[in-house]
């Protein structure tokens, strides 16, 4: 093995006005992209099945949200990157014009979209129930009760959880690279294989994986700190006072 050549960055590959190094910050950012766009259709789709979990006398919808969290949590995410990407448009042609970068991030959403719905029926499990009672007693409907008494807690227990999945479905975002999305992982392999420095591209790669992961932790650490209700504490049996 040689010595390290990170001037490497600095090329332009194949004679072309961009760099590496400017290669690189660009992959960054669709990485970036489909991360941010996927966490956002998970945290929709994931509040709203973990919501129809926990309603009262509804059994269909229980049932319904069960089969969502068992079907999305128990396909590989690889498998179901190429199911949106090759099965999905031979079995709905309205969706062949749809972008690849589109079906990576609802496939990525999707598949997180189950953790966090069984993270938010956790959550508003772990609330005491005097809760729910206390927002039937004031006149509330049951969409009333969860908007304003129930999710706005249980949002705040999940708080540490979802922390973990923003940075997982950064992390997850490298799949995009099956389907040919220019992210991190892409480049890395394609600029490792024209400059024959592979160690340096992933090295550089592996550094920014993990400064954006430590940003979305400390992010989300001042929602938490902000977020917190004074004196509340979730119990063992899953209760709270």
């Amino acid at each position: 093995m040689g010595s390290w050549d990170w001037q490497v960055f600095l090329q332009d590959p194949g004679g072309k006005d961009p760099t590496y190094w400017q290669w690189l910050l660009s992959a960054w950012g669709w990485t970036v992209s489909v991360a941010l766009s996927a966490l956002v259709v998970a945290l929709v789709l994931g509040s709203i099945v973990g919501m129809i979990r926990t309603l009262p006398n509804s059994p269909g919808w229980v049932r319904f949200g069960n089969v969502w969290v068992e079907l999305f949590r128990n396909v590989p995410l690889l498998v179901q990157i190429f199911l949106w990407y090759h099965v999905v448009p031979a079995l709905f042609p309205a969706m062949r014009d749809v972008p690849p970068l589109v079906l990576v991030v609802l496939a990525l959403g999707f598949f997180t979209s189950a953790r966090i719905a069984e993270q938010l029926r956790s959550g508003i499990q772990a609330l005491p129930r005097g809760q729910r009672y206390a927002g039937m007693a004031v006149g509330f409907t049951t969409p009333q009760y969860y908007r304003y008494v129930l999710l706005p807690m249980a949002y705040r227990i999940i708080i540490p959880p979802l922390t973990s999945e923003s940075m997982n479905i950064f992390k997850n975002s490298s799949v995009a690279f099956a389907v040919s999305i220019p992210e991190m992982t892409q480049f890395a392999m394609q600029a490792g294989e024209e400059t024959a420095r592979p160690m340096e591209m992933y090295l550089a790669v592996t550094a920014l994986y993990i400064i954006s992961a430590f940003a979305i932790n400390r992010i989300m650490a001042v929602i938490e700190k902000k977020t917190r209700v004074p004196g509340f504490i979730v119990s063992a049996g899953g209760g709270g006072h």
